[in-house]
């Protein structure tokens, strides 16, 4: 049955939109650890401002100055009037699905619905450190249940697809975030001999806790079998073909919804440009500053597999 483009524009967004909350929830919950893991009396304390955090999310707000943390944590946490705020995305995924009930299933809506409820009624508790736990565990938590929900009763048609591949676009753009920000600054710091520093006590921390906002130090572990370098993080954040939150595996998975879509030319020749370009990047791996560089490139490319897919399957206007 053919799907209507509003409602495929519909799904699209509400997987995007829910892939950001729960991508955002666990990069600020995981910022806030980071503080606890680190020794007090490091040097370099001032560079674990919270304000980068709003770099990663595409804001600049504070940038300019030191921010609060409280104030970072209502931008990207709680504030319902912040574009791509968890409270933000939530309510816009909640917004999106409750017209296309009839194409998912009914538990995939209770689900988002529940959510939504809840983000509205506790949401704010995230700015107090004892509740934000809860609140960004709980909107990571659904989000994932959500996903099991679909996988596991959802036919797979075109609805499915559309919602695959705004899961795997958002998630793809986040990594790519990430390592362009933080990933990118971490090697910056490393490659500056006057500043004194102390490896095996600090970056490895640091690292940790890049892989940790990504849900893949386990994983790198498993895989690598050695110790935690920058160099070896971030190719397996961009390059790993079996992690399902690597930019390439992402690319992979959108390139294989379009095999059940049709007229899909202009969609497949955006990610194949995007993956070509990202494989390029491999040589950038060990520089902070091409490495940021790099990944504005590929984010731009990114941003024109979503032009492609909005052009062939999506309505104007309606997310």
């Amino acid at each position: 049955m053919a799907l209507l483009s509003r409602n495929a524009d519909r799904i699209f967004w509400a997987a995007r939109y829910l892939e950001r909350a729960e991508d955002t929830s666990r990069l600020v919950q995981e910022f806030g650890e980071l503080f606890d893991d680190m020794p007090s009396d490091d040097p370099n304390e001032n560079a674990f401002r919270w304000a980068p955090l709003l770099a990663v999310c595409g804001s600049r707000e504070f940038l300019a100055r030191e921010a609060s943390e409280r104030e970072v944590v209502d931008a990207l946490v709680c504030d319902p009037e912040t574009e791509g705020s968890v409270a933000q995305c939530v309510a816009a995924a909640r917004s999106n699905l409750r017209t296309t009930r009839e194409v998912l299933p009914r538990e995939a809506w209770h689900a988002v619905n529940d959510l939504s409820m809840f983000v509205e009624a506790e949401g704010a508790r995230a700015r107090d450190r004892r509740f934000r736990g809860h609140v960004l565990g709980r909107v990571a938590n659904d989000s994932r249940r959500l996903d099991g929900i679909l996988t596991s009763s959802m036919n797979r048609d075109a609805a499915w697809q559309m919602w695959r591949m705004g899961r795997y676009l958002e998630r793809a753009d986040m990594t790519t975030r990430v390592v362009g920000v933080r990933a990118a600054v971490l090697m910056a710091q490393a490659a500056k001999p006057d500043e004194p520093r102390d490896p095996l006590r600090y970056d490895e921390v640091q690292w940790m806790g890049v892989l940790r906002s990504l849900s893949a130090l386990q994983m790198y572990q498993r895989s690598t079998r050695g110790p935690i370098e920058a160099s070896t993080v971030v190719q397996f954040l961009l390059f790993d073909a079996g992690f399902p939150r690597s930019v390439r595996f992402c690319l992979d998975e959108i390139d294989r919804s379009l095999d059940q879509l049709t007229r899909t030319d202009s969609v497949r020749a955006a990610v194949r440009e995007a993956r070509d370009a990202l494989m390029s990047t491999m040589a950038t791996t060990t520089d902070g500053s091409d490495l940021d560089q790099a990944m504005d490139w590929v984010q731009s490319l990114i941003g024109k597999v979503n032009g492609a897919i909005t052009d062939r399957y999506l309505s104007v206007g309606a997310h």
